[in-house]
């Protein structure tokens, strides 16, 4: 089945999307209304006359305002549509429903730990306090690495690897500041996640960031006195080659016990999966991201757990998730979130309609409203039940919210330091991504970049756009995805090694 040359999201649209280049003179018959110039795929067209200065809408959503006076068949992109303020009704709880759970538990194949977590990987971590001790934890995590020392991880077929997930912060910062305690949340996020069976800690020995510091956030203290936490300093240990050394021999030490796992039946409810957008076009809000939407919709009623993040790219969208907020307080603490953000960037010089980036414009993307209404199709229809700040630990199950900025791996980052054990990533652009030690799924939003870009993605939700497949039966093959890999299967970017240079804590404040 082809495509249609546009698609109407909502009858109250005041433009349509192309869904293949459009030349000038192409009739849409169903429209009524002629191209009058070149219109590339994923972008819009105009159905109606629209005033300048009058609203744009897209889902029946304002998604901007036009510069000028938009005809009949006008492409409708950055040179007549434009950001401005309007008042959203936030009606909070007024949409909360109640969640029907679902009659067929779902299980998948996960690894039980001591404390009774549930992991879907089983790494050795490498962490670090500072940017001062990366190069060392890299260096011991490069001894097992298996493209290097094959043989090094050879007897422990259960041990998915040993990464290094090291960061440019630890010092040079107010000890007392916010950018230490996000990092020191960040830091003990990962030390704590079930998907590593054991982790070390490298220092320096006089950063800000001293790893007793880090042993004081929840969770940490009864972590150090276990056989799964080690920790020294570079200058305690006498330098480079004998720390890593010393580092080699932890970790040496760690894998006989890490190989014993075996993965078991569990619930689906134990899995949190985070859920990014990045590099995303036109189309994310027609096909991937509403059809992820159905997988978490799914995943929701099993008694799982979804984090939406990437405050800038719901803003303009926020009042969607509002109005499904479990209660006002929940509904008022999202709200805070996007106050402070635009308090944040207005301090520092910039503004929350910065965005879309290029490669968004490039497909089709006009404005941070038009972008934020499709981001937030990925969170499917489910009540809001909990909103966070970056990288807290997500105890709710359902449909939660973590702030974080939008630049994806950080979001993501603040995702896996809160539980999240898996990723799901949608893009129309094309995105190279992995975040270890939680797996990472990529959707295309497209065919073409199916076809180009396969190597990186592990679902292909284009096919909405030809009819042939459906929002609701790519929902349910993404979640059977989702089991699957959390039971084990390997993505696409595992398989290339992605994950560990995708580490990067949130930095905030002054460097001084």
């Amino acid at each position: 089945m082809s495509a249609p040359a546009v698609i109407r999201i909502h009858p109250a649209d005041d433009i349509v999307i192309a869904c293949r280049q459009l030349l000038p003179g192409t009739v849409l018959h169903q429209e009524g209304v002629t191209v009058a110039s070149l219109v590339p795929p994923g972008h819009k067209v105009a159905v109606r006359a629209i005033a300048e200065g009058a609203p744009v809408r897209r889902y029946n959503q304002i998604i901007g305002f036009a510069r000028q006076a938009i005809a009949p068949g006008q492409h409708v992109h950055t040179h007549n549509l434009a950001m401005g303020d309007f008042a959203r009704d936030y009606a909070a709880g007024s949409d909360a429903h109640d969640t029907a759970m679902a009659t067929a538990p779902a299980t998948f194949d996960g690894i039980v730990r001591a404390d009774g977590r549930i992991a879907t990987r089983n790494y050795i971590g490498i962490l670090t306090s500072v940017n001062c001790s990366a190069t060392v934890a890299r260096a011991i995590a490069d001894h097992f690495r298996r493209e290097i020392h094959p043989e090094a991880l050879a007897p422990y077929p259960n041990v998915d690897g040993v990464v290094a997930l090291t960061h440019g912060a630890g010092c040079a910062t107010d000890s007392d500041g916010e950018n230490l305690r996000v990092l020191r949340r960040t830091l003990a996020g990962y030390a704590r996640h079930p998907n590593f069976a054991a982790v070390l800690v490298v220092g320096l020995g006089c950063e800000t960031n001293q790893i007793d510091g880090l042993l004081a956030e929840p969770g940490l203290s009864a972590l150090a006195d276990g056989p799964r936490f080690h920790s020294f300093n570079i200058q305690d240990t006498g330098g480079t080659a004998r720390t890593v050394a010393r580092g080699v021999g932890v970790v040496q030490a760690l894998l006989e016990d890490a190989n014993r796992v075996r993965r078991q039946p569990v619930p689906a409810s134990h899995l949190m999966v985070g859920l990014q957008c990045g590099g995303s076009d036109g189309y994310s809000g027609i096909t991937a991201n509403p059809a992820l939407g159905a997988a978490v919709d799914l995943l929701v009623a099993q008694g799982g757990t979804a984090i939406l993040s990437e405050t800038p790219e719901i803003y303009g969208a926020e009042h969607l998730l509002t109005r499904r907020a479990v209660s006002p307080a929940v509904a008022d603490r999202l709200i805070a979130r996007i106050r402070w953000w635009e308090a944040y960037t207005a301090r520092n010089a910039g503004s929350m309609d910065n965005n879309p980036s290029a490669g968004n414009k490039a497909g089709g993307l006009t404005t941070i409203l038009e972008k934020s209404l499709g981001a937030v199709a990925k969170s499917g229809t489910t009540n809001l039940v909990d909103v966070y700040e970056f990288a807290e630990s997500v105890r709710a199950h359902g449909l939660v919210f973590m702030d974080t900025p939008g630049y994806d791996p950080v979001s993501a980052t603040g995702q896996v330091a809160g539980g999240a054990n898996l990723i799901c990533f949608t893009t129309g652009r094309g995105s190279a991504y992995g975040c270890a030690p939680s797996p990472s799924l990529k959707l295309s939003t497209n065919n073409a970049l199916w076809q180009r870009q396969s190597e990186d993605i592990d679902i292909n939700c284009g096919d909405i756009l030809d009819g042939e497949s459906t929002i609701a039966d790519k929902g349910a093959a993404i979640f059977r995805l989702m089991l699957e890999t959390a039971s084990g299967r390997r993505t696409r970017s595992e398989q290339h090694g992605y994950g560990q240079n995708e580490f990067v804590p949130w930095a905030l404040g002054a460097v001084m």
